[in-house]
């Protein structure tokens, strides 16, 4: 096997199956032929599927907690969770640049790998381009993902009282990001929060019938997926300063910086909306999982309809919290 990618390593000819033998099923870790069709046939039972697709282009393709292989699968994981649905299967896609280091694709290859046996999914069929040098930054990675709904999540409309919890502190990705992109001399042990979250379907299978609605906040962050949350429900959403969880390191760095971690992507957190009343009963659920001890209530929706989100600070006061505009990091997920 070659140290570089060539440009014939995407002719479909020997040297590409050489490099889907070599990088992709060895790290994968599927029988021998299993990928080696362009479409994967499974029997389907009654139960309601989830389907959902994406595409990855962080930037840099390492990072502290993980790199952009774990990135892909995690995010489609996670954005079949929103759905309430445990994965399946897994397609991934890649277009490499030529000149790409193959050590380096087989680092980022084993790490899907190995993401996909913790979660208990499998990577079922792919694609691979090269194109010439210059092209695409090194990598950019597709997939799409197939899971089973569970039969107690059926998300509803938002009604005024309903409580807004998150699973876990926001914006260590984006932060992990900025660290590592531009190399900033800056002492820290924070690592991005990316993980996958099908572990909330299981843990909260007698809750779900309270959750009315699920998303992660990833591009934007909090922030804008809450203004996108207020805008098809109707209402406003009322945040409180002080029970939003953010590390002291996380917010250290963000003030150095500049910027609001609220706008930060978050990849391994949930943004829960659930009934009326019932914010407690399943913040307590939520606290007794490994990966949400941090989790808090954060918020609820008002009666008024400017479909506005808006911060209770801690002195007191209000403060508009628009959606993003332009780009805080570019390249991040």
């Amino acid at each position: 096997m070659e140290n570089k990618i060539r440009l014939y390593h995407g002719d479909g000819g020997v040297k590409t199956s050489e490099l889907i033998n070599e990088v992709f099923l060895k790290h994968y870790g599927n029988s021998k032929g299993f990928l080696l069709s362009d479409s994967f046939v499974f029997t389907a039972d009654p139960s309601k599927l989830a389907y959902t697709t994406d595409s990855f282009v962080v930037r840099p393709l390492f990072f502290r907690g993980g790199d952009i292989g774990k990135l892909a699968i995690c995010g489609t994981i996670n954005d079949l969770a929103t759905a309430g649905a445990r994965p399946l299967y897994i397609s991934a896609g890649f277009i490499i640049e030529e000149g790409f280091d193959i050590a380096s694709l087989c680092r980022i290859a084993e790490s899907m790998g190995e993401e996909c046996r913790r979660n208990g999914v499998k990577i079922v069929t792919g694609d691979t381009k090269v194109v010439e040098r210059g092209s695409a930054d090194g990598l950019f990675i597709n997939t799409s993902g197939l899971g089973i709904v569970s039969k107690n999540y059926s998300p509803c409309g938002i009604e005024p009282g309903d409580e807004i919890i998150i699973t876990g502190t926001v914006g260590e990705h984006g932060t992990a990001i900025l660290l590592d992109r531009y190399d900033l001399a800056i002492e820290t042990d924070r690592i991005s929060d990316c993980c996958a979250l099908n572990y909330l379907i299981d843990g909260l299978e007698t809750e779900l019938s309270y959750i009315k609605l699920m998303r992660d906040p990833t591009r934007g962050g909090l922030a804008t997926i809450l203004n996108e949350i207020v805008t098809n429900a109707g209402y406003n959403a009322e945040l409180y300063e002080n029970q939003i969880p953010i590390n002291d390191q996380v917010k250290a760095i963000n003030e150095i910086l500049g910027i609001d971690p609220l706008y930060l992507a978050s990849e391994g957190r949930m943004v829960l909306v659930v009934k009326k009343g019932s914010g407690h009963r399943i913040l307590e659920a939520l606290k007794n999982l490994a990966g949400c001890r941090d989790a808090g209530l954060i918020g609820h929706f008002t009666e008024d309809k400017e479909e506005v989100v808006y911060l209770q600070t801690s002195i007191g006061g209000k403060r508009l919290i628009p959606a993003l505009e332009g780009q805080t990091i570019p390249r991040i997920c």
